[in-house]
């Protein structure tokens, strides 16, 4: 086994994403050595490059797969899975996402294509002050710890996202195919939660044709028959 590879591994950082700091801490040595190890590593493909700075081990020396969203947030730290991705994950949406999208604290829109795990983009939401992850989970995925939206957060993110207006609940069941009950199912928390997270008043107005719409049917369910 390349000395790299044996190293990160013997290090417990196989089934990982690592920068820099880590192969400073695994590798130890002057600079010169530490790249000439990453540099020879890269070449023989025993390392992969994700970015600049970050990397991961060839699937070979790894003892499960990396899962995608582990991969997102060390391309964006501080960002979180949502949109459709998020949906998906939940088991909200029947369709297969093949890219990971991702919340990002940043201004910037960024998109990452990696050949081993995907196609990854982050977008900025107009979000009100300490409410970046209001309604995200934090969800272990194999080795690594991941950010995930819950529904509710994922579907306004994505309603932000879009600048979709509310035109009634036929959007979220005929044009993403969300069951009914899914959304009849959620609670007055997860609308109280999010009521001050997004800027935008749409998205407000939004959440509250929805929580209309959904609370009418838990009343009604507790009213004598």
């Amino acid at each position: 086994m390349p000395r790299l590879t044996d190293s990160v591994t013997h290090a417990g950082l196989a089934d990982r994403v690592f920068g820099e700091n880590e192969l400073r801490d695994v590798l130890g040595g002057r600079d010169a050595r530490r790249y000439g190890l990453v540099n020879r590593a890269l070449k023989d493909g025993s390392l992969r490059r994700l970015k600049r700075g970050v990397y991961v081990l060839n699937s070979r020396y790894r003892k499960e797969p990396l899962h995608p969203f582990a991969v997102a947030q060390s391309l964006h730290p501080g960002s979180y899975v949502s949109f459709e991705t998020a949906l998906s994950y939940h088991g909200w949406i029947p369709e297969a996402v093949f890219t990971t999208a991702s919340v990002t604290p940043g201004r910037k829109t960024l998109s990452f294509d990696t050949p081993d795990h995907g196609f990854f983009t982050f977008h900025p939401l107009a979000l009100q002050e300490y409410r970046l992850l209001t309604s995200v989970e934090r969800i272990k995925l194999g080795a690594s710890t991941c950010l995930i939206a819950k529904p509710l957060r994922a579907l306004l993110d994505l309603v932000a996202l879009r600048k979709e207006a509310w035109s009634g609940i036929e959007w979220m069941i005929s044009g993403m195919r969300i069951d009914e009950s899914l959304l009849m199912a959620l609670k007055r928390k997860d609308f109280a939660d999010l009521q001050v997270v997004h800027k935008h008043k749409a998205v407000e107005a939004f959440l509250s044709a929805l929580r209309e719409h959904v609370m009418p049917s838990q009343n009604a369910a507790l009213l004598p028959g």
